[in-house]
């Protein structure tokens, strides 16, 4: 399930993938969560990882990635 096509003024956020992550364990069902829009920061991808997001879309990568290797 993808939080975002991007298409709208808002991307993912933390309650979005909290309430997506709980119906899919409330029905049983073997899905998974991209969250995507907006992220732009570790700290916001790894939040979003937190509340259940399997995969993450962002144009900021490379710059996540950077953040992340900064941090070890």
């Amino acid at each position: 399930i993808k939080t975002s096509t991007g298409f709208s003024t808002r991307g993912a956020n933390i309650h979005d993938i909290e309430i997506i992550k709980e119906t899919i364990l409330r029905l049983g069902k073997n899905l998974k969560i991209k969250a995507s829009g907006g992220i732009r920061d570790l700290d916001f991808a790894l939040a979003l990882i937190d509340a259940g997001a399997d995969r993450l879309g962002t144009s900021s990568g490379v710059k996540i990635i950077q953040e992340y290797r900064a941090r070890q």
